[in-house]
């Protein structure tokens, strides 16, 4: 079998300020560098054949932090970006329900039929995912891969190699930092781990009493 390592990269600025990030490229927070490291530890004991990343800042530190000491080169992968919220991109719920009233409804109904003013539709970012897809087709039956991107395309991924309908997208919970495992077998996929957090306990965020976005 083929083992995927999937993960979210760390706590962004955007994270903690609680915009909306897409395209927009945002470094992690000092939080977010802590949760990676305790990522490290974790994904210790696991063999990491090949390491594929979003391009994006808040991923690809993600993606080197997390593989730091194993002399393992990462592939950089424009089309497991988040997805491109165009004019949403960088704000707040708040605002967005202010200045885009239809769209803030349909965010809040899961719709599939999303369209970002100047960004993309949910339809091209599922396809823009699944191009991905082709990466891995090379890779062999005893190969474990890291992928480290962001919670869309992770959830989008997860529906398109589990072979369950992308309306089910908003059930999958992908947070900052968390391993999710997919095993590829001749039959088909098994999600063998999804959203693990165990190796963030006790982190708690300057001037907060509690971990977690």
């Amino acid at each position: 079998m083929t083992r995927l390592l999937l993960v979210r990269h760390g706590e962004s600025e955007f994270n903690r300020a609680r915009r909306f990030a897409g395209f927009i490229d945002v470094d992690l927070t000092e939080f977010g560098r802590r949760q990676v490291e305790k990522l490290r530890e974790r994904l210790a004991g696991e063999k990491i054949d090949v390491a594929y990343s979003s391009d994006l800042k808040r991923a690809l530190k993600t993606a080197e932090l997390a593989t730091d000491g194993r002399n393992l080169p990462i592939t950089t992968c424009p089309e497991l970006r988040e997805i491109n919220y165009g004019e949403v991109d960088g704000l707040p719920f708040s605002e967005i329900q202010s200045r885009f009233p239809d769209l803030a409804k349909q965010l809040t109904t899961s719709e599939l039929g999303l369209e970002f003013p100047g960004g993309e539709t949910f339809t091209a970012f599922v396809d823009r995912v699944a191009l991905f897809k082709e990466r891995l087709a090379k890779h062999g039956q005893s190969e474990s891969v890291l992928i480290v991107a962001h919670g869309g395309p992770l959830r989008a991924l997860m529906c398109s190699m589990l072979g369950i309908s992308q309306s089910c997208w908003w059930q999958l919970s992908v947070d900052n930092a968390s391993l999710s495992i997919i095993e590829t077998h001749s039959r088909g996929a098994v999600l063998s781990l999804l959203n693990e957090t165990y190796h963030l306990r006790g982190l708690v965020p300057a001037g907060k009493g509690a971990s977690g976005d």
